[in-house]
């Protein structure tokens, strides 16, 4: 009984955090210089971050894999605090709402 517990909970804290978004995506038939990720063709065997924060790879035979690039804050103190999102460097900073240049503790980031 105790292992079925045991196994239980470890699935759950394995799922919890695993939970990025990432995709895997096949080259288009008749693609093959390289991999494309919204009208952008990436070379083979190229590693590269997008414009809406994914870091991506496009493997040797086309195939290419993108993860969020970033982890979202998921417990602070939503009353005294706010998640602020800086696009440019893929990061999210928690703050006090009342004074922005304070950071808040943060428990728990997804992604």
């Amino acid at each position: 009984m105790n292992i079925v517990l045991a196994s239980v909970i470890a699935f759950g804290l394995l799922v919890t955090a695993c939970n990025a978004f990432c995709f895997t995506e096949l080259p288009k038939m008749g693609q093959t210089e390289g991999c494309l990720y919204k009208d952008k063709l990436h070379r083979l065997g190229s590693k590269f971050r997008t414009n809406d924060c994914m870091d991506c790879t496009c493997h040797m035979d086309g195939k290419m894999a993108c993860c969020q690039a970033y982890a979202t804050p998921v417990e602070y103190d939503k009353e005294k605090c706010i998640a602020v999102f800086n696009r440019k460097a893929c990061h999210y900073r928690v703050v006090e709402k009342r004074n922005r240049s304070k950071e808040c503790e943060v428990l728990a980031m997804v992604g």
